[in-house]
């Protein structure tokens, strides 16, 4: 996979049809019936996102005021690839089997790991799918590594509970799964939870992981986490995350003592 990554002095740009066309879709609503008036209204925004040659493709009357539309259109925009994050890319992971490796030989214990879906969020289906032993699409859960000890507690678990388990644990990393995220509800309990963290003394002690479809590494260091996984990323992504963190940790106390 590693071979598809863009060359660092390369630019990338959206293609639909033809390779770098620009032709992008997106969609919105507008409180307007629909109507000739309100199609040209959404073409018009279109173009004021800075959309060349803007379409609306579908447009559904929602109710008597407020029309949905799809607009296709073209972005002249590329971006320069001038830095690969190293943690996303295939390459910088490990197996399971180096990972459970690593953690006999350079570790020497289990590796305690506590996991939820936080604050009135009910889906459970993306931490299920990092720590369920089955796994999903191939990728084995965190409860089948040796060496790692995995705590599911599983859906509409309060911040405060989750601590709690975390404590009565002695765990070494807390993951919080976050998919309901209308009205930013994923950054006030995520927010929420690093100040419990940190009223408690135990920031120093913990590796802190979120993740979520809406969830990137950029916020969630934003938000004073360690990590963030979206969509694309298992168990052995979190993995290697949490052995490389533990051991960059230890070294660190290890160069300062």
């Amino acid at each position: 996979m590693n071979a598809a990554i863009p060359q660092l002095d390369s630019t990338v740009k959206a293609y639909a049809d033809h390779s770098d066309d620009g032709i992008v879709q997106l969609s919105f609503s507008l409180k307007l019936p629909d109507g000739p008036a309100a199609r040209r209204a959404a073409t018009e925004l279109a173009g004021k996102m800075g959309l060349r040659r803007p379409e609306v493709v579908y447009a559904l009357g929602l109710e008597a005021s407020v029309t949905f539309f799809i607009v296709y259109g073209e972005c002249v925009h590329a971006v320069a690839v001038t830095e690969v994050n190293e943690r996303d890319t295939d390459g910088a992971f490990k197996d399971r089997e180096e990972i459970e490796a690593i953690i006999a030989r350079e570790i020497g214990r289990p590796l305690i790991v506590v996991g939820a879906s936080t604050g009135t969020d009910t889906h459970s289906v993306g931490i299920d799918a990092i720590f369920n032993m089955k796994g999903y699409n191939g990728h084995y859960g965190l409860e089948r590594y040796k060496g790692i000890e995995a705590h599911n507690m599983g859906s509409q678990v309060s911040n405060a509970a989750l601590l709690a388990r975390a404590r009565e644990l002695r765990a070494d990393a807390i993951l919080v799964s976050q998919t309901v995220t209308q009205q930013d509800l994923h950054v006030q309990n995520l927010s929420q939870l690093m100040d419990m963290v940190e009223a408690e003394g135990l920031r120093d002690d913990l590796i802190m992981i979120c993740g979520g479809p809406r969830i990137s590494n950029e916020l969630a260091k934003e938000l004073g986490f360690d990590a963030g996984f979206s969509r694309g990323a298992y168990a052995y992504h979190v993995a290697t995350f949490i052995v490389g963190e533990m051991l960059r940790r230890r070294a660190e106390a290890t160069r300062w003592r």
